[in-house]
């Protein structure tokens, strides 16, 4: 397609630490024509997520490093513009991982057809998306919740914390989300209807903790890692259930620096409780029943989301920063188009 040109940001050098700007570079590659099977994308939206910082790194992790040169890698939404795919035609909204560009080219592997309208697809990237599903399946595989459970959330106010809330009181449970800030407490406790909300910043959140619940936390889910770990071990309940889903605390820190050293570990084998950490790509077969859910619940209002906007392909690098450092307010993405 000549007549089209497509802008992308590839990795141009690892980070030490948070990254910048100096780490991404944008620069404009024709769209070769497509063959037999393949479609393009406009890109509509970017997801931005906290697993993209292990990403950049070339230590070993569950999945490949991006190479110096590529395209980062990312979920996005978009219309198809062309296609010589018969699955997929000409103005169908699809979601898939097409990295940070405006344009991607796909064979369909990667692409899932969306049947939400088109004023909704950006939550195919957040509660209708990988976070929710990550968010159900870790709660509900793992977790599992059963009516009056204790369950503790850290960065409650995020894309996935944000639905594991909302999933456990609908399940029954006692809810209490750890973020931090004061206004994602308020947030989470008067419109996602959790039962409290501590401010890490402001409280001490041992304490709280202990203030809050009485009996244990018999469900941790932990985006986190580090201090408030420590915390929630302090508390634990009988056969308590930690859920390790990420380790914020963790991804950003320079090569000579030492990760926080957990000291009350022993609290694991004295309530006999179990630590599972998961990547939501092993549940793959079943993402088709919980996408149905998380959807019926969507469109009853039983499931609220909140989306943090960045405009603009270049500004993506910023974006992802906001995540790595706690200042966005739900769900990060940019809007390309």
């Amino acid at each position: 397609m000549d007549e089209l040109k497509n802008r992308a940001l590839i990795l141009n050098s690892r980070p030490n630490g948070y990254p910048d700007d100096s780490n991404f570079k944008l620069i404009e590659i024709d769209i070769p024509d497509i063959n037999p099977g393949e479609f393009i994308v406009k890109v509509l939206w970017l997801s931005v997520d906290p697993y993209m910082r292990g990403r950049m790194s070339d230590k070993k992790s569950y999945a490949p490093s991006v190479e110096i040169g590529d395209i980062m890698v990312g979920g996005a939404v978009g219309k198809i513009i062309s296609s010589r795919n018969s699955e997929f035609e000409v103005g169908d909204l699809v979601e898939g991982r097409f990295g940070w560009q405006e344009y991607a080219i796909s064979n369909g592997s990667n692409a899932r057809k969306l049947t939400i309208q088109e004023a909704d697809i950006s939550k195919a990237l957040g509660v209708l998306g990988m976070p929710g599903l990550t968010a159900y399946f870790g709660l509900f595989s793992l977790g599992k919740p059963i009516p009056n459970d204790t369950v503790v959330i850290s960065a409650a106010s995020g894309a996935v914390g944000a639905v594991v809330g909302q999933l456990a009181k609908l399940a029954g449970c006692k809810v209490v989300g750890i973020v931090g800030s004061d206004t994602k407490a308020s947030y989470i406790k008067d419109e996602l209807n959790f039962d409290h909300a501590i401010n890490y910043k402001k409280e001490d959140v041992c304490n709280r903790l202990l203030d809050l619940c009485p009996y244990g936390i018999d469900i941790y889910f932990d985006n986190v890692g580090g201090e408030i770990l420590e915390a929630v071990l302090e508390n634990l309940a009988f056969r308590a259930r930690i859920v390790v889903c990420g380790q914020i605390a963790q991804y950003n820190l320079a090569n000579d620096e030492v990760a926080y050293g957990i000291t009350n570990f022993r609290n694991i084998l004295t309530n006999q409780a179990t630590v599972e950490g998961f990547i939501v790509s092993r549940f793959a077969p079943d993402f088709p029943q919980a996408l149905s859910y998380l959807e019926s619940l969507f469109i009853e209002g039983k499931l609220k989301t909140k989306e943090d906007i960045t405009y603009k392909l270049e500004n993506t690098p910023e974006a992802l920063l906001r995540v790595l450092t706690g200042k966005n307010f739900g769900k990060q993405i940019v809007k390309i188009a």
